[in-house]
């Protein structure tokens, strides 16, 4: 399998026009407002159905992680792709949302059989996904998959992975230095005087590691004096649960916290609202997709799904889907990144920003490497 850490020239090359209008339709670098990359909710496009396959350029199945849509991030985004493509290119798609990790597997194998429709492309969203699929894949060897956030050694899947330490250094690199700042909009405020942040994620395994990694090596980067406070919730849809922890650490003297928990963020949202703190939202721009709490988060590190499914579709109907290859989407060319909140830009000080700008350019250049491991959380 061959591996491509991609940069916006190279991914713009590999997908023509499409890539280009995918690209175009994204928050541009760090800074950006985000505007055209995220939506207050994608879930009135919950299934497409009557699906005409004399009409669609091609026909997807969609087979979202766990939590489904509606979850205003992680399955948000992957649906915001599939939408652009069948508007821009005439695909057609079926959404499928499954409740346990076995059932990945089960949808993966009856969308690859079925013939009424006829799947030219499945895409399975979120690393879960990988186990099912390895099977799947080796089941149904003349049926074309993607998947995003794992490595699936098979010529006929197209893996799709992020560099998500990378977005979580400018996260944790903002955190770091906004928290020895007096700042003082929205419902929130800091304490400089407490000068610790917060992160909370999901599942305790690999590929949240990276997102605690790369905000660890950035708050150090920011400030060597800053206190990291982090807790794992084991899940990624339990608001309450990621309400209490949440709310713990600000009463622990966390001005901001960063998460990596799907759509239990809200609950993170809800306990900076209630303790006059603020958050850092992932995935996709939580101070629009949640705009009841745009008042508390300061920014957010997206993660862009929706170009990884864009680009996946379009290449489909050109037929040239990189199947048997690995694209790794980082700063350099922009599928990860952090945009402002759209309340709370004004809050970021304008050297702040240059700090910023700064050093995602160091780490696009390789300046910077950022850790993927939370024993190693060195920076630079």
């Amino acid at each position: 399998m061959r591996n491509h850490n991609i940069t916006r020239r190279q991914l713009l090359a590999s997908g023509g026009a499409a890539a280009t209008a995918a690209l175009a339709g994204c928050a541009g670098g760090f800074g950006g407002s985000g505007q055209g990359d995220e939506g207050a909710s994608d879930s009135q496009e919950a299934t497409a159905s009557g699906i005409d396959e004399s009409d669609a350029a091609a026909t997807v199945g969609m087979v979202y992680a766990l939590g489904g849509l509606d979850d205003r991030s992680f399955n948000d985004a992957a649906n915001r792709g599939i939408q652009r493509a069948r508007l821009d290119d005439g695909v057609e798609y079926t959404n499928h949302e499954p409740t346990s990790v076995a059932g990945f597997g089960e949808i993966q194998a009856e969308l690859a059989s079925s013939t009424s429709p006829s799947y030219d492309l499945i895409c399975c969203i979120g690393f879960l996904q990988a186990e099912g699929l390895s099977e799947a894949a080796s089941e149904y060897t003349d049926q074309q998959f993607m998947i995003v956030d794992s490595v699936v050694d098979a010529d006929n899947v197209a893996s799709y992975v992020f560099r998500e330490h990378e977005g979580s250094f400018q996260a944790g690199n903002l955190a770091g230095l906004l928290t020895t700042r007096d700042v003082d909009l929205g419902a929130g405020s800091t304490n400089p005087d407490e000068t610790t942040v917060g992160f909370i994620g999901g599942l305790d395994q690999p590929l949240i590691h990276k997102f605690e990694a790369g905000f660890r090596a950035g708050v150090e980067y920011a400030n060597t004096d800053v206190d990291v406070l982090a807790e794992y919730l084991g899940n990624f849809d339990d608001v309450q649960g990621a309400r209490d922890i949440a709310a713990k650490m600000y009463d622990d003297g966390a001005d901001i916290v960063y998460h990596a928990a799907g759509g239990a963020g809200v609950g993170i949202f809800q306990a900076a609202q209630a303790h006059g703190r603020y958050a850092i939202g992932v995935d996709s721009d939580q101070s629009r997709s949640n705009p009841r709490y745009a008042d508390v988060v300061l920014a957010s590190m997206v993660k862009r799904v929706n170009v990884a499914v864009y680009d996946a579709a379009t290449a489909t109907v050109a037929d040239n889907l990189p199947a048997g290859e690995v694209v790794s989407l980082g700063l350099d060319s922009d599928g990860v990144g952090v945009v402002y909140g759209t309340s709370l830009e004004p809050a970021i000080p304008d050297d702040i920003r240059e700090a910023l700008s700064t050093s995602r350019e160091q780490i696009a250049a390789g300046d910077i490497v950022v850790p993927t491991e939370r024993s190693n959380t060195g920076g630079a």
